[in-house]
């Protein structure tokens, strides 16, 4: 199974690289193209997403926010994991069955991706949360038996919340359908609606326990959709439609773009590039780690990831080898870790444009200089305490920086690559992506050889970890979403606001605190997909510039992640450096509110966002 899945995630994610690639190709020399390619690739990413999802539940790697889980008792651990695991397995066989109901009911045989079946596509998606329904009841860890009550206590109450799905396949299939399946449909229309509320509390209090956040979403969809009108096949068929949109094949691409560089010696090259530019004057070595921090950020998309990837070096660098202490070290490595997010090609920008249906080409603009702002707030930092407790500067080397220039150059160029291809229109934003990964993989493989071909596979499963995991979550939050809007809730929410709040300026301090919130509990692509559609229409309302709504919402989520007592990034930093929630909260709140300071100045002041999109058009 291991190495089926594997297989199957590889050449799809290697297709992914190679069509848009072929398509640019054969574009500029023969002036023609690949005959369905757009909807290969779309469809690839639906195949990638699942995949992936099945791969990160059998790495145990899907994100949570298990706020009190770790702190618990063993006993209480062990009673926490049984009711996750239950939880989790409930809510993928309800999904694997309205899944299945889709694939069987809402597409036809007749139609096709390029020349094949669409239904050989959708067929993942049941198959997945099948997969996953079992993988996640093992979470317990409990052994056989328990795995064995887990799994089919799951599959029995899933299969009761998903009941309207097998009755919409039974009267689709049959044609007498058995009589039995109305009298237990009406049961169902009667049990399911005074359950709808207790569960979907029961779901959002297992999230800080260790649910998987994409269950929790996908499980609080279906049980809204159960208790309204039954028709559950809407949550993943909107899972489909966000899996396919144009912009999402670039998520996957950027994020191994990323992995591809932090598996090589990309990371150590940059340091020390930073290090002979910048550690000739105070504090320029915090300089060099935050610029290093937020260009590993702005690929992979996951401040997570670079705390992880990279902190380790850039922990040595600062206290190990500087002379920085431990406290400012990890408490600057943990802050400065989100601000890539307002880059190009930031996976955030690209999800809120698509969703808010806003210029993405505007948006990377409108985040460059806020982005600015806060690299320069935290070096500033490093200057007063470089100067305050007299850390010497490196002695400039002319010779060393230009070898250091001439070492990191193929990783320098990238982003001059992605800016040259897209901004100039010459590729999409999904061929930009192919084209970050052709380059990426030159460089580390064929230039650098610090990569052989026989690790490609491996650094590609690794990635899907993050990118399973991203995806599902997105599908997930998609079903939700749609709930949202067709209950119009952002339009209600916006009559409530109108009433209430008469001054923009007090609609964004609410709007400030409320996204700081959402960051704290939420990762940024699902906050954006649920949350964006409820703050859009307010920004209408008031006036609020698209461009700088957008940048406001990035970078408050980004925020977010480093917003005690429950960020995800303070998590993974008290992993990655060894500490106790506690010590790193200390570490990192000067710095947090060093941020909040800049965050409040880009969104009080819109031209911080605006004078540089408006110097390329917008309006």
């Amino acid at each position: 199974m291991k190495r089926l899945e594997n297989g199957i995630a590889i050449v799809a994610v290697s297709l992914l690289v190679l069509l848009p690639t072929l398509e640019m190709i054969l574009r500029a020399v023969f002036r023609t193209g690949i005959f369905g390619q757009t909807a290969y690739i779309h469809h690839l990413v639906l195949v990638i997403g699942f995949t992936g999802a099945m791969i990160t539940a059998r790495e145990k790697r899907h994100l949570s926010m298990a706020a009190v889980g770790p702190s618990l008792s063993p006993q209480l651990r062990t009673v926490v994991r049984t009711i996750t695991s239950f939880l989790s397995s409930f809510v993928c066989t309800a999904m694997g069955w309205s899944a299945l109901s889709l694939l069987m009911i809402g597409f036809t045989a007749d139609q096709r991706v390029g020349v094949l079946p669409l239904q050989l596509f959708v067929v993942v998606m049941p198959i997945a949360y099948a997969v996953l329904a079992i993988r996640l009841s093992s979470w317990a860890g409990q052994g056989r038996r328990t795995f064995l009550a887990i799994s089919i206590a799951g599959f029995a109450a899933g299969t009761f919340l998903g009941f309207s799905s097998l009755a919409n396949m039974v009267f689709t299939l049959a044609e007498m359908p058995p009589l039995w399946v109305d009298s237990v449909l009406d049961l169902w229309f009667r049990i399911i609606p005074p359950l709808t509320m207790p569960l979907i509390v029961v779901l959002v209090v297992s999230a800080f326990l260790g649910t998987p956040l994409f269950v929790v979403l996908a499980g609080t969809a279906m049980l809204l959709f159960a208790g309204a009108d039954g028709f559950l096949e809407i949550v993943p068929n909107e899972g489909y439609t966000v899996l396919t949109n144009s912009n999402i094949p670039a998520i996957p691409l950027f994020t191994l773009t990323g992995y591809i560089l932090s598996e090589s010696k990309a990371g150590e090259r940059l340091v020390t590039l930073f290090r002979a530019l910048f550690g000739w004057f105070p504090g320029g070595m915090v300089v060099a780690a935050v610029l290093a921090s937020v260009f590993f950020t702005s690929f992979t998309g996951a401040s997570g990831v670079t705390i992880l990837a990279l902190g380790g070096l850039l922990y040595y660098v600062l206290h190990t080898r500087g002379a920085y202490g431990e406290s400012f070290s990890i408490g600057v490595l943990t802050a400065g870790s989100n601000i890539g997010l307002l880059f190009p090609p930031s996976l955030a920008i690209i999800i809120y444009g698509t969703i808010a249906q806003v210029n993405i080409f505007h948006l990377f603009l409108g985040g460059v200089f806020p982005g600015l702002l806060l690299i320069a707030a935290l070096g500033t930092i490093g200057v007063v305490v470089s100067l305050k407790k007299g850390i010497p500067s490196l002695r400039f080397d002319g010779t060393a920086a230009i070898q250091a220039i001439r070492d990191s150059l193929g990783e320098l160029l990238l982003p001059v690559v992605i800016v040259g291809t897209y901004f100039s229109g010459l590729t999409t934003l999904v061929e930009t992506a192919a084209v970050a990964v052709v380059y990426a993989l030159f460089v580390e493989v064929v230039l650098k050889r610090e990569i052989a071909l026989r690790e490609i596979p491996g650094v590609i499963v690794k990635c899907l970890t993050i990118v399973g995991g991203v995806l599902i979550i997105l599908a997930a939050a998609r079903g939700l979403a749609f709930f949202i809007i067709d209950a119009r809730i952002p339009i209600l929410l916006r009559d409530w606001v109108s009433v209430r709040v008469d001054s923009p300026l007090v609609f964004l301090l609410f709007l400030n605190i409320a996204l700081l919130v959402t960051g704290c509990l939420m990762d940024i692509f699902s906050a954006t997909l649920i949350v964006a559609p409820l703050v859009i229409p307010l920004g209408a309302y008031f006036g609020i510039d698209p461009i700088h709504l957008g940048v406001i919402f990035i970078a408050n989520l980004g925020l977010g992640f480093v917003t005690p007592p429950v960020g995800i990034d303070l998590f993974l930093a008290s992993y990655r450096f060894n500490k106790p929630l506690a010590t790193v909260y200390r570490y990192v709140l000067p710095f947090f509110a060093i941020q909040l300071v800049i965050v409040l100045a880009i969104t009080y002041a819109p031209f911080l966002s605006t004078w540089l999109p408006r110097l390329f058009g917008a309006s």
